[in-house]
């Protein structure tokens, strides 16, 4: 062990072989999923704690905010269930918003791996379900609405499953066998991590991976801390008018720089409300450090001693603090602010690191009804990415979905599994906003539903009324549009479908970074010819004939 210790070779290849582990196991949860949410979407995460609770690594496919909360999940579940009280086989599960992802719909394990006898690890996932029974809407008025609330408990013991929680878990579902496909798709994956794991640290002699972890963790905490360290001491503030529901609500964030430390407060932003759109805590503190991780010390590996030096507070009762029990269902749509409001309060200090405002919160619509023939219930989802912001050394990828990095699900697949046609999937011209570095182009969507019964449609999007911002001189992005047989609809909204409809969305725009009258001609010829934007748009943007 103590060759580990002192061998950076070494500690290097154990770190390297660690990384590939998460990967596979997370690859064998993604084929083994029964969802196309998980399988296609990657709207999951799996993580690989040590002995002392401290986050090692985790797949390279996972949601950020999981990744962020996981921490908090792991530390819930030890209270409960101490060491004392874990056997090898067991599984502990919950979705509690608070303690967990910060909506229902977010289902989190966790599973002790034992050597012999001894406690050496944990194996920790999270996965997203379409369907957690009650009724979710824009309009609940707690989180009671939303749906089944999984308490901490162990759906598995000792390797056996405990039938009663997968009863009370089947019975609250529309669809249980695709949620508890996934669900056992992610103990198989815990199968393989034990297997790989045990190789590991058989062929490097391990009795522990703590002092792997201590190193691993104090090279990346004090990466960390030099990085911060580099930045000009202060404090950088940043805030802006985002849709609400009934109202327009706003983010307010500081973000202040003491020598290797920095906090992130988000005083002054507006109270919770009473609408599914508050962010728990634990959700605004995973996109808090996610967004400094990506701007502060990108390269370093991204563990607990990362998260050490931030520090991110928000009122109580605040919209990015809610408390019990406020409907939390969209809590994307405040939580997805978070990273903008930083990036725009440190973009005096760090110019050409920064990311111009996407085109999210992210954009999703549920459809659920009843198959025309003998299927039974449908409960799916679509996500559609808007354009991502410009770069600090080049243009927005079109319909990239930032901070959340879910994936696009492909049309034949979605079309297969619900009774709709896609007439249109396109760029929208001149939907990025103007720079030197142009926002990524936004995306048309064009639905017909082809159902003879009725479906049900439900809505949650942002950015209607107050577009992606340009940043530093950037233009702001196209605000989204949603419309249902050419008449515009409320952007949070649950309407019923009958055959023939057709609903449009308009994703939002990504917004521009730097003056646009810097931008390179060779740039702005290509973009004409690519039809990503028109003559005349250009002509009024970059003065260009």
């Amino acid at each position: 062990m103590s060759e580990v210790q002192v061998s950076a070779i070494r500690l290097g290849l154990i770190w390297r072989r660690l990384d590939g582990i998460v990967d596979q196991v997370a690859e064998t949860f993604l084929r083994a999923a029964f969802s196309v949410v998980v399988r296609d979407n990657y709207d999951m995460a799996f993580s690989i704690f040590d002995a002392e609770r401290r986050q090692l690594t985790q797949s390279k496919r996972s949601i950020p905010s999981f990744l962020g909360t996981l921490p908090r999940t792991l530390e819930a579940v030890l209270e409960k269930f101490p060491r004392s009280k874990l056997s090898p086989g067991d599984v502990i599960i919950t979705n509690n918003a608070w303690i967990g992802t910060g909506h229902l719909n977010d289902i989190s394990m966790v599973h002790p791996i034992f050597r012999g006898s001894d406690l050496v690890a944990f194996a920790a996932s999270t996965a997203h379900t379409v369907d957690i029974g009650g009724a979710p809407s824009p309009s609940a008025k707690d989180c009671f609405e939303e749906g089944l609330c999984i308490p901490i408990c162990k759906i598995v013991v000792a390797g056996e499953d405990n039938p009663t929680v997968m009863d009370f878990i089947n019975e609250n579902l529309r669809q249980p066998a695709e949620t508890m496909g996934d669900i056992r798709a992610q103990f198989a994956a815990y199968r393989d991590c034990n297997t790989k794991l045990m190789s590991l640290m058989d062929e490097e002699g391990l009795d522990s991976l703590t002092p792997v972890a201590d190193e691993i963790i104090a090279r990346s905490e004090q990466s960390m801390r030099d990085a911060i360290s580099a930045l000009p001491d202060g404090t950088y503030s940043d805030g802006f008018d985002i849709d609400g529901v009934d109202v327009p609500l706003r983010i307010e964030c500081a973000v202040t720089i003491e020598g290797d430390h920095l906090i992130v407060d988000f005083e002054g932003t507006s109270g919770q409300v009473p609408w599914p759109i508050n962010s728990v805590l634990n959700y605004t503190q995973a996109y808090a450090r996610y967004a400094i991780k990506c701007l502060v010390d990108p390269d370093a590996p991204n563990n607990a001693g990362s998260l050490a030096p931030v520090s991110v507070t928000a009122p109580q009762s605040s919209l990015l603090n809610a408390t019990p029990p406020a409907p939390v269902w969209g809590r994307h749509l405040s939580g997805h602010y978070v990273p903008p409001a930083i990036f725009g309060a440190l973009a005096p200090i760090m110019g050409d690191r920064i990311v111009a405002e996407s085109g999210s919160p992210l954009w999703n619509v549920y459809f659920s009804g009843q198959y025309d023939d003998d299927r039974g219930n449908f409960v799916k989802m679509f996500f559609m990415n808007g354009g991502h912001g410009a770069r600090g050394h080049g243009d927005g990828p079109g319909c990239l979905s930032f901070p959340s990095n879910v994936s696009n699900q492909p049309i034949e697949a979605f079309e297969h599994q619900v009774p709709m046609l896609v007439r249109e999937k396109s760029f929208i011209p001149d939907s990025g906003g103007a720079g030197k570095y142009r926002g990524g182009n936004a995306q048309k969507l064009v639905f017909e539903a082809r159902s003879k019964n009725p479906m049900t449609m439900t809505i949650r999007h942002e950015r209607i009324t107050y577009p992606p911002r340009g940043l530093l001189g950037g233009k702001p992005g196209d605000a989204g549009v949603d419309m249902i047989n050419d008449e515009c609809i409320a952007a949070k909204s649950r309407t019923t479908l009958v055959a023939g409809d057709k609903i449009v969305f308009q994703t939002p725009g990504g917004g521009g970074l730097f003056d646009p009258a810097e931008r390179d001609t060779t740039l702005i010829k290509n973009d004409l010819e690519s039809g990503l934007t028109t003559p005349a748009a250009t002509k009024e943007n970059y003065n260009y004939d």
